[in-house]
């Protein structure tokens, strides 16, 4: 069978000189329209495999990429090197029942390659690796913190004073936390891209935005949580870091974090299309998921009091009848 005759525009794009298709027309695209692209024409097909072209649009996109021990992990990964490592970085977590427990060994260490945008400026961009095969890390919360308790991130967003100042954080801040299993050659992206709140704590001053990613595990769903704090003397961000709990508000240990995070960044990944309204979806059905968890697991702890407290008279009421007949 003859295939059928290219289109015009193709045929058009077809007349170009390659380096005027490679240097002037893709290196203007982001991911994903460099991959839009290259479903559409062969030409642009064969232009949009180059690894460079791939290995600047994740570094662009996210710069805490560009560190060389990142770039020497992404070049290897299977199936594309910095492309395919864009694919797993850029979509949200593929929602599932539940997370398909990993046949191979957990990863012994996790890079995190976190970047903080207001507005699209860059204000934190930071790598971090995190050995997971000690006891200790196993043993406890597990949880991820960029900064030290004394650290200050002096950024444009300074003390936000009012609700309206709250509400202008949440309209302007993006944040990617990728999380890299250098071994495995895996990675996920657990930020929900924009906040899913911006809360003020009233006991200490301290204004928190959260990034949110839901995952299915055998316990239910849990959530991946990030937490970027203003401190309300120091002027600046004081506090970026990574928890998991689940929906009764407890923290996951080190092991069994690790073993959902592994499912995350092996299992499937979206499209990135309407990956912030998703994020958010996903956060609230949680969250309201949770208020009714909470509020069954009140009227049980009632309904037993009440059971108790019935019991109590009743063994009273049979004590004194005893001794008074």
């Amino acid at each position: 069978m003859n295939s059928p005759p290219p289109s015009a525009a193709e045929a058009g794009f077809s007349t170009l000189h390659p380096d005027v298709i490679e240097s002037h027309i893709l290196t203007r695209l982001d991911g994903p329209a460099l991959a839009s692209a290259a479903c559409c024409s062969t030409t642009f097909h064969r232009g949009s495999s180059q690894d460079h072209l791939w290995s600047s649009i994740c570094h662009s996109t996210w710069p805490s990429t560009a560190s060389p021990s990142v770039s020497q992990v992404v070049s290897t990964f299977p199936d594309g090197g910095p492309r395919a490592f864009f694919s797993h970085a850029f979509p949200l977590v593929e929602e599932a029942s539940t997370l398909v427990p990993s046949s191979s060994a957990p990863p012994t260490e996790l890079l995190s390659a976190v970047d903080i945008h207001h507005r699209g400026q860059l204000i934190f961009t930071k790598l971090q690796k995190t050995e997971t095969d000690k006891e200790w890390f196993r043993r406890l919360p597990f949880r991820i913190d960029l900064l030290e308790p004394k650290d200050v991130v002096p950024t444009p967003i300074k003390y936000p004073v009012g609700d309206g100042a709250c509400a202008e954080i949440l309209e302007g801040m993006t944040l990617s936390w990728i999380l890299i299993d250098p071994i495995g050659r895996r990675a996920a992206n657990l930020s929900s891209h924009e906040p899913v709140t911006v809360q003020r704590r009233w006991l200490t001053g301290e204004v928190q935005a959260r990034f949110a990613t839901i995952l299915a595990a055998d316990q239910g769903h849990v959530q991946c949580g990030i937490v970027v704090t203003w401190g309300r003397s120091e002027g600046g961000v004081r506090e970026v870091s990574l928890e998991m709990e689940d929906m009764d508000g407890k923290h996951l240990n080190g092991k069994d974090s690790l073993v959902i995070l592994q499912g995350a960044m092996e299992g499937k990944k979206g499209t990135g299309k309407k990956r912030v309204e998703e994020g958010l979806r996903r956060y609230r059905e949680y969250a309201e998921m949770k208020r009714e968890r909470g509020e069954r697991k009140l009227m049980r702890e009632r309904a037993l009091d009440l059971a108790f407290m019935a019991f109590g008279i009743f063994i009273n009421a049979a004590f004194w009848c005893y001794v008074f007949l």
